[in-house]
């Protein structure tokens, strides 16, 4: 199965863009990069004769895939040009969906010097912090030791009568 993935995977690459690097992925599927495009394509079986799990996504900054935004499962046995018809629909739907708007440097604008090639961190999503540092299980927990400690104190030295 993983020869006529390649096999197809090098007519599609060849079709779809003419800057491609094809390669074989752990699950036994074959990725085409596109980077000049910042997208890339992946046939992976299924388990079904001649049919494959057809999926596309985008290449981040660093060089890395982000998840598929796509996907679809073909049949192998259709010519190249319906499963590039098929394949540039999927890209078409990966460049649909809007790009995060980029997030403003604030460095610049406070007049803070970065060092080149740096880009400014974004600040962390999340719950803002509360005022409180102990929550209310801590305290619980501190309320029983003290119990148990105090219960332990009395049976050593409060029922003797020193």
């Amino acid at each position: 199965m993983y020869a006529e993935l390649r096999d197809t995977a090098g007519e599609l690459a060849g079709i779809l863009w003419r800057e491609h690097t094809v390669y074989r992925e752990r699950g036994g599927g074959v990725v085409i990069r596109g980077e000049h495009v910042r997208r890339w394509i992946s046939l992976a079986p299924t388990g079904g004769k001649d049919r494959a799990l057809l999926r596309a996504g985008r290449i981040l900054d660093g060089g890395t895939t982000a998840p598929a935004r796509s996907e679809v499962v073909v049949d192998l046995s259709a010519g190249t040009a319906e499963l590039a018809a098929v394949c540039r629909s999927l890209l078409a739907d990966v460049a649909a969906v809007a790009e995060p708007a980029p997030v403003p440097d604030r460095g610049a604008r406070a007049g803070k010097r970065e060092r080149p090639g740096r880009k400014a961190r974004a600040p962390r999503p999340g719950r803002p912090r509360k005022e409180r540092h102990t929550s209310a299980g801590s305290l619980f927990v501190m309320v029983c030791v003290a119990v148990v400690l105090g219960a332990w104190l009395y049976s050593l030295f409060g029922g003797r009568g020193y």
